[in-house]
């Protein structure tokens, strides 16, 4: 990967860690209520960046790749593949980190390094 694959990782994860915590927070108080069309679309457009990133290798849900604006899905739907994603996502950003000097690191092919978060999961790192 190079910097801006790994920049747009990045921003897709915490788009969906934010679509996450806030469509958690509607299901808490009514886990029955569908999203309305305006989240349906940001998440549905989360969805297929992080699908881009991950290709058909990651695919955190076999066959999925959106909901489906006919049949709204419930919040508790959203918060259900939304944390899949950011499992899934997470663990391909734990596979691409080098662990060097105390610290974790992206490495790039020409040498240089770009220095990146502790992995969420430690398995193997």
């Amino acid at each position: 990967m190079n910097r801006e694959e790994i920049e747009q990782l990045e921003k897709v994860t915490g788009k969906i860690e934010g679509l996450h915590r806030e469509i958690t927070l509607l299901a808490k108080k009514s886990s029955t209520d569908g999203l309305n069309t305006f989240k349906l679309n940001l998440t549905n457009s989360a969805l297929a960046a992080a699908n881009k990133i991950l290709g058909d290798k990651h695919q955190p849900v076999d066959g999925f790749t959106e909901f489906n604006a006919d049949d709204i899905p419930s919040n508790s739907d959203a918060t259900v593949v939304l944390a899949i994603y950011l499992e899934e996502l997470e663990r391909y950003r734990s596979d691409l980190l080098t662990f060097s000097s105390g610290r974790y690191w992206y490495e790039f092919e020409d040498g240089t390094k770009l220095r990146a978060a502790q992995p969420k999961r430690l398995k193997g790192k």
